[in-house]
């Protein structure tokens, strides 16, 4: 349970090719290592209220996002750590508040709101919960991870992820990783984490390689997704009023 549980930094996504990827982690391997879960499938529960209120506000924010989610590494077993994190965007700075559990923990905490121990993040967390009529699994995210740090930046940090999918149905961690494509195959996403500005070295190398910032949110992504298979709009709920969107 010894581990890092809050986090203030700033997080850039790029998409990239597998040639892209091959050719910028020749420019910039020497100065990486792999981090503390190195290669890993990445599981994130993401909790929603039933209309989808918090994805659809984070899908209309401009300055101010917000996610509720419980996260694993690998398929989660009764002695598994599980991660309930609530994580916020404002003026493009990332707040991160997690709390590491067990997850039967984890389970009880979700189906009958009680705290498997006191402490101020996980009081915040709670916090947010009620605000939102505790949220229930809504969606699973999951992916394969590359993970690197540099020694020299211990506040940077590099993730490529791959085969990003998701599923609505079978929303437990114990149930594995399986679930619908959301980026074409050979697409890789990139995420640089910083404290705030990026070493010279790393910048340098997105710009030879022509490598530019974008916004991609898996979440939004599979929620987007799933509302043009079933045909359904998009309700914006804009100064608290709900107007059609057509995606």
């Amino acid at each position: 349970m010894d581990t890092i549980c809050i986090f203030k930094r700033v997080e850039k996504k790029y998409l990239l090719t597998e040639a892209q990827y091959n050719r910028l982690l020749n420019r910039i391997g020497q100065h990486l290592r792999p981090d503390e879960h190195g290669r890993s499938t990445v599981m994130s529960l993401y909790l929603d209220t039933p209309d989808r209120r918090i994805i659809r506000s984070s899908i209309e924010a401009v300055d101010y996002k917000e996610k509720l989610r419980l996260r694993c590494y690998g398929t989660a077993t009764p002695d598994s750590t599980v991660f309930l994190e609530l994580k916020k965007k404002f003026g493009g700075v990332v707040y991160k508040r997690r709390a590491a559990m067990r997850l039967p923990e984890a389970e009880g905490y979700l189906q009958r709101g009680v705290k498997p121990f006191e402490s101020q993040i996980l009081s915040e967390i709670d916090w947010a919960m009620q605000l939102y009529g505790r949220p229930q699994p809504a969606t699973l995210i999951a992916c394969e991870r590359e993970a690197w740090f540099d020694e020299e930046h211990p506040d940077l940090r590099l993730t490529f992820d791959r085969n990003i999918r998701y599923r609505e149905t079978e929303l437990r961690l114990e149930r594995g990783a399986a679930g619908r494509t959301l980026l074409p195959e050979e697409t890789v996403l990139l995420e640089i984490k910083t404290g705030g500005a990026m070493p010279l070295w790393l910048a340098a190398a997105l710009d030879a390689e022509g490598i530019l910032p974008g916004s991609f949110s898996k979440y939004g992504a599979a929620y987007t997704r799933s509302l043009e298979e079933k045909r359904v709009p998009f309700i914006s709920i804009e100064g608290g009023n709900k107007h059609v969107v057509n995606l």
